[in-house]
C-alpha cells in the first residue's frame, strides 16, 4: 500500500518551520509510526521523532495528526489511504518544539520529581493483605496510573491543560494508604513546576502556592 503524509519540519538552528510531503510503500497494517520509520530509513534520515515501546505504554510517540493528539504506534494508516486523505503530522501542541516532531516533555519529569513519591519505608515485600485497600480505591488508583504522560492533554487544551496529567498522578497516590503522609504537600509541590512550565492559565491565580 502507498502512504502519503505531510510532516511539519522544524530546524532549531534556523528556527524555521516547513511542511514536507513524503510518499512511501508499506503493508496495509502499517501504523503512523511504521510509516515514519520507512520515511526515515529510506527517504530522509533527518526526520526526527521519538519512539520506544510501540505498545501505547510509554507515550514517547505522541504527536498530532490533522491537529488531533495521537499515539503514532497505535494509529492505523490504511483508513486514510482508502479515504484518499493526506494527513498533516505535527508535534504535540503547547510544549516547546525541539526538532520536527520532538517536543520537550521535561515539565512532566519535573512535576513527578517535585512530589511523585512516598515516604513509607521500603524493604522486604510485606504480606499482600497487610494493608487492606478497598477494591473501588484500588481500581481507581490503577485507572489513574494508566496515564503515560504522552502530552495529549497539553496538546488538546492550552487552558490548564496539564492538570489532567497532574490530576491523575495526585489521584494515583492519594487513593492508596501509602500515599497519605504527603497528600497535601504533594499537590502544592506539583503546582510549582507546572506553573514554571507555563502550563497554568495564570500564575497569579495560584500565587499563594508559589514561592
Amino acid at each position: 500500500m502507498q502512504f502519503t503524509l505531510k510532516i511539519q519540519r522544524y530546524d532549531p538552528d534556523t528556527q524555521q518551520g516547513r511542511l514536507q510531503e513524503f510518499t512511501v510503500d508499506g503493508p496495509e497494517t502499517a501504523t503512523l509510526l511504521d510509516v515514519l520509520d520507512v520515511v526515515k530509513d529510506t527517504v530522509d534520515g533527518s526526520v526526527t521523532y521519538r519512539k520506544s515501546c510501540r505498545m501505547a505504554v510509554c507515550g514517547s510517540c505522541g504527536m498530532r495528526m490533522d491537529g488531533a493528539a495521537v499515539l503514532a504506534c497505535k494509529t492505523p494508516m490504511a483508513p486514510l489511504v482508502e479515504a484518499g486523505h493526506v494527513p498533516v503530522i505535527s508535534p504535540m501542541g503547547n510544549l516547546p518544539v525541539v526538532k520536527d516532531l520532538v517536543v520537550d516533555r521535561g515539565a512532566f519529569d519535573r512535576i513527578i520529581a517535585a512530589g511523585g513519591f512516598i515516604s513509607v519505608p521500603t524493604g522486604s515485600a510485606p504480606d499482600g493483605n497487610a494493608i487492606p485497600v478497598p477494591k473501588e480505591n484500588s481500581d481507581l488508583a490503577m485507572d489513574a496510573a494508566a496515564c503515560i504522560g504522552c502530552g495529549a492533554c497539553v496538546a488538546a487544551c492550552p487552558n490548564a491543560s496539564a492538570m489532567l496529567f497532574v490530576g491523575a498522578k495526585v489521584s494515583q497516590l492519594a487513593l492508596l494508604p501509602q500515599g497519605q503522609p504527603e497528600r497535601r504537600d504533594r499537590v502544592r509541590s506539583y503546582v510549582i513546576p507546572l506553573a514554571e512550565a507555563g502550563l497554568l492559565p495564570s500564575r497569579l491565580r495560584f500565587g499563594a502556592l508559589l514561592p
